[in-house]
């Protein structure tokens, strides 16, 4: 198991408290990276692998991550329900972070997201995209986001920027109330009902989310503009 660095780690906020989700399914080209990333400042990540076929729980292993083993593909929704309860185990435990795979979020926006959740005492923080110039995501993409964004604050009762964006932060008492059914991508618009639902704070902060040549060579931007539609009609 690879070790952080321990100078690194001591300067990350809620280091030795937060646990980092990362649903996987068949990112063996990145997630070794993604991991050793995390890690040196991050120590406690945790993988689900969500039936992967290209040795992507094994690449996340020997990254040092603790991988949970799905025997098939079940979902986004599914493979994070199944990384907060095994996060929930730890005790010491205050927050986790779900954090995606593929390299498009930043270690330093989850950070910053730490400290804002702790500054200002709320129950969640989400990251939006929207709040800032820094995300490029296509037109269509864009469209669909804010098609989200209104559609997710008339049904749910909570006003956002961005509905549908991966990188979050939930605190231990959110974990324990929020309920994952959605197994796939309809769980973004579920989290967000569940937060209406349970009355949780909630506040958001301006992330970067990068579309690389990686995840656009996947078709994962266009993928997810498409579930997200269907999530909505759904819904």
């Amino acid at each position: 198991m690879n070790s952080p660095d321990p100078s690194r780690a001591e300067n990350a906020p809620g280091a030795d408290s937060t646990w980092f989700v990362v649903p996987l399914f068949n990112e063996g080209v990145v997630i070794g990276d993604v991991i050793r990333d995390l890690r040196t400042r991050y120590p406690l990540v945790v993988c689900v692998d969500d039936g992967s076929l290209d040795g992507s729980a094994r690449i996340a292993e020997e990254a040092g991550a603790a991988v949970v083993r799905h025997p098939f593909n079940m979902g986004q929704g599914a493979a994070l329900k199944t990384g907060i309860d095994y996060a929930l185990r730890d005790p010491r435990m205050r927050q986790i972070v779900t954090f995606d795979a593929d390299g498009q979020h930043q270690v330093d926006d989850a950070a910053a997201m730490i400290l804002k959740r702790d500054a200002e005492g709320v129950d969640i923080v989400l990251g939006s995209r929207f709040l800032d110039a820094r995300t490029k995501p296509g037109l269509i993409k864009r469209m669909v986001l804010r098609g989200a964004v209104w559609y997710s604050n008339l049904t749910s009762g909570v006003k956002l920027t961005d509905a549908h964006n991966g990188l979050r932060v939930l605190g231990r008492e959110a974990c324990e109330k929020i309920a994952i059914e959605q197994n796939r991508m309809a769980h973004a618009s579920e989290l967000v009902e569940e937060i209406g639902r349970h009355r949780l704070t909630v506040a958001e902060h301006p992330v970067h989310i990068l579309y690389t040549d990686y995840s656009r060579s996947k078709g994962q931007s266009v993928l997810n503009s498409v579930n997200i539609v269907i999530d909505m009609l759904f819904r």
